[in-house]
């Protein structure tokens, strides 16, 4: 009787779980709130308030002039130019931090070289804008290091040759700085993920170094390149700063021509802006949810 009645709760011990999941439950949404909170303030206002703008003119009525103007040659041509330049520096950089990943965890490599390059990738893939500009302007520029040893030294115009750090191929090669690194964190959990015991078994069946990479690794790893493919994709294409910086208006590309819409003196048309805005919003949030969904089903398979 005595055994019974000490297993049996107590009122009192009924009656304190409610309040003191109530308690947890709050201190729970305390602790997110500062998240929520800059979500809403840098995020999801931004967002609608530029979605709401791009319908409206200067006096705030509605229209859909803006979006009509989309079309326009320039504008089309400055998208066109944007998605060209996203689209080279996610692909090369997602197949040179592929390499480098690959090179510094499976390629037997000293065990400085890993945590060495992981370390760098975290710094590089953050350094950009004003500074990364005029780091490659110092070392490609006309009058840049790299430019005049090759003048001096091997007799190379790098100029004459038709290279430009202010061109297409300028542009892409400056982002690739923060791109490949990106991508090295990115990549390196799948890359890790690939087991010996799958290149063993390979090895047993008869199978080369070429039937593992093809029937086995390239699979497992595929989702996850596609995936971190797409956020270097919408990485470069949101891209402002580093642009503007290097090329100024040399290079008609949505960013630049965005904040001429802005801020600019003589360009200055804010709704429009607002529009160009938009269609960036709807690029660059396509290739993140593919993302998302990739990183979803990689993670399934690798469970």
């Amino acid at each position: 009787m005595s055994a019974s009645s000490e297993s049996m709760p107590t009122p009192s011990s009924r009656t304190a779980s409610p309040p003191s999941a109530a308690r947890a439950s709050l201190l729970s949404w305390l602790g997110v709130a500062p998240f929520l909170l800059f979500a809403l303030l840098f995020l999801i206002l931004p967002t609608g308030m530029l979605m709401v703008g791009a319908f409206q003119d200067a006096q705030g009525h509605f229209t859909l002039n803006n979006i009509v103007r989309l079309f326009d040659d320039n504008i089309l041509g400055a998208y066109k130019i944007s998605l060209q330049i996203s689209a080279a520096s996610a692909i090369l950089g997602t197949l040179l931090g592929l390499l480098l990943a690959l090179a510094a965890i499976r390629g037997g490599l000293p065990a400085w070289i890993r945590p060495t390059l992981t370390t760098f990738s975290g710094v590089a893939s953050n350094f950009a804008g004003i500074p990364l500009a005029f780091a490659f302007l110092s070392t490609l520029g006309r009058i840049g290091l790299v430019t005049m040893l090759l003048r001096k030294y091997l007799d190379f115009d790098l100029y004459a040759s038709g290279f430009s750090i202010l061109s297409f191929a300028g542009l892409t090669l400056t982002y690739l700085y923060f791109q490949v690194p990106l991508m090295v964190l990115i990549i390196a959990p799948a890359v890790e993920g690939l087991k010996d015991e799958w290149r063993e078994a390979c090895e047993s069946l008869g199978g080369s170094g070429f039937a593992y990479w093809r029937h086995i690794a390239l699979p497992v790893l595929w989702p996850s390149m596609v995936g971190a493919a797409l956020l270097l994709f919408a990485n470069a294409f949101g891209a402002v700063a580093t642009a503007y910086a290097l090329t100024g208006s040399s290079l008609n590309i949505v960013t630049i021509l965005l904040y001429a819409q802005i801020h600019g003196d003589v360009l200055h048309d804010q709704n429009l802006g607002y529009a160009l805005a938009l269609g960036m919003v709807l690029i660059t949030g396509s290739a993140n949810a593919g993302y998302i969904w990739l990183r979803k089903r990689s993670q399934k398979e690798a469970a």
